[in-house]
């Protein structure tokens, strides 16, 4: 049975016939009424970008909270419950602040057109403004020129973390187009931090970026070298920190790493003290739920991986290849993404594909669907139609390396069965 919480959150996403529609004019309208609380929010760090932007924001709000400052941070999706998204001074939203909030937020609303993620945002903004925190990190839901956290007036630094194709639907067909969105958060930023990027995505940067701006781009003005197998150096302009390789899995973590790091010597310059010290302790002991995260299970090792576009395959494939894993695959994923070619990069990599369809997710793919594009690839298939069975076929099967991978929405399906 759902909580009046949940009930109160699928009305909301009933309020506009699109989930997604990317405009500001909605969400302009409803924080004009509720008294524009985004006028009065903690200092703020914005981050856009294709893969990265949650561990990015991770590392960024533990080195802050280490440090003895208090931190908010919008996040999204959430792996079980919508108080995920929404962090007070690094604590999840109470279900009974989140649920009074809504309430008032739905009712100054007055069933106006809004998508569901408008109208959350101005939720989050409300609870921000009178939180009176040092710091707020707001992830976009989607692209960043149009999207709904992109109406503040100014912030502190905004981070564009990789960038590939995904939701060309909403943001456009060529990478060019794709990365003009995710620009759109940095027009009203006086500091603009640039992750590791494409070749052809750095030129496209280089040409749309404001040319007012203090830019720090990878590779030039920060980056990050290994020097033992667990230690690596980091560089910002002339100054160097060493640090110890993070717990979260994966190179590309390291890279999201260095730019934490980057982020946290931007607010260095602007006068806010960080000890080095914590700040080596954050970046190692850093946790993001869902990627790459390996759990043992028994005598089974279970990998859980929200990855569900082609970055996200390509770092995947890097890591199963250097782990030397090749593993049981349960799979499944929203029919927006490109099925076919996710398989694609991973079919080297994967012994057997026992596919699912995500429980109410109407738009994710049907296990027939699923198949089909695996025998097309040679890749053995078993469809599941019962999703129920799942965890009992992982938990009888001999195969002691488990990947469970497609979507996040299907990691937070199954996580929690093996905590």
């Amino acid at each position: 049975m759902k909580s009046k919480t949940e009930k109160l959150l699928d009305e909301l996403v009933g309020l506009h016939p699109k989930y997604i529609d990317l405009s500001l004019n909605r969400v302009n309208k409803l924080l004009d009424k509720l008294g524009n609380p985004h006028h009065n929010l903690p200092k703020t760090i914005h981050i856009a970008g294709t893969n990265g932007k949650g561990s990015v924001q991770s590392f960024i709000r533990n080195i802050i909270v280490a440090n003895g400052y208090s931190c908010d941070a919008y996040i999204s999706p959430h792996l079980y419950k919508f108080n995920e998204r929404i962090i007070i001074n690094n604590k999840e939203i109470s279900t009974k602040k989140l649920y009074e909030t809504l309430k008032i937020v739905k009712k100054i609303n007055n069933n106006n057109p809004i998508t569901f993620f408008e109208i959350t945002t101005a939720v989050g903004f409300l609870l921000f403004s009178k939180s009176k925190s040092d710091f707020l990190i707001l992830e976009t839901g989607l692209g960043g020129r149009l999207d709904a956290t992109n109406i503040l007036k100014n912030k502190i630094c905004s981070i564009i973390t990789p960038i590939s194709f995904d939701h060309e639907e909403f943001l456009g067909k060529s990478i060019e187009k794709i990365t003009k969105e995710k620009l759109g958060i940095t027009k009203k930023s006086n500091y603009i931090l640039i992750s590791k990027q494409s070749n052809v995505v750095n030129k496209i940067i280089k040409n749309n970026i404001p040319k007012n701006k203090k830019i720090f781009y990878y590779g030039k003005d920060y980056n990050i070298n290994k020097i033992l197998d667990n230690k690596y150096e980091f560089r910002f302009k002339d100054k160097k920190l060493y640090i110890q390789k993070p717990k979260l899995n994966g190179n590309h973590q390291i890279e999201n790493a260095s730019v934490a790091c980057a982020c946290i010597y931007i607010l260095k310059d602007l006068g806010i003290k960080f000890k080095t010290k914590l700040i080596n302790n954050s970046i190692k002991n850093t946790s993001w739920p869902g990627r790459l995260e390996k759990f043992k299970y028994k005598n089974k090792t279970i990998i859980f991986d929200g990855s569900h576009n082609i970055d996200g395959a390509k770092k995947l494939n890097i890591f199963l290849k250097e782990s030397k894993i090749k593993p049981l695959v349960v799979f499944g994923m929203l029919n927006n993404k490109k099925l076919n070619s996710f398989l694609k990069i991973l079919k080297k990599q994967i012994k057997f594909i026992l596919a699912v369809e995500i429980p109410n997710e109407n738009n994710s793919f049907k296990t027939n669907e699923i198949k089909k594009v695996c025998l097309n690839q040679s890749i053995e298939c078993k469809e599941i139609k019962d999703f129920k069975k799942i965890f009992n076929i992982i938990k009888k099967t001999k195969d002691s390396k488990i990947l469970i991978t497609g979507s996040l929405y299907l990691v937070g399906k199954l996580r929690n069965r093996f905590l």
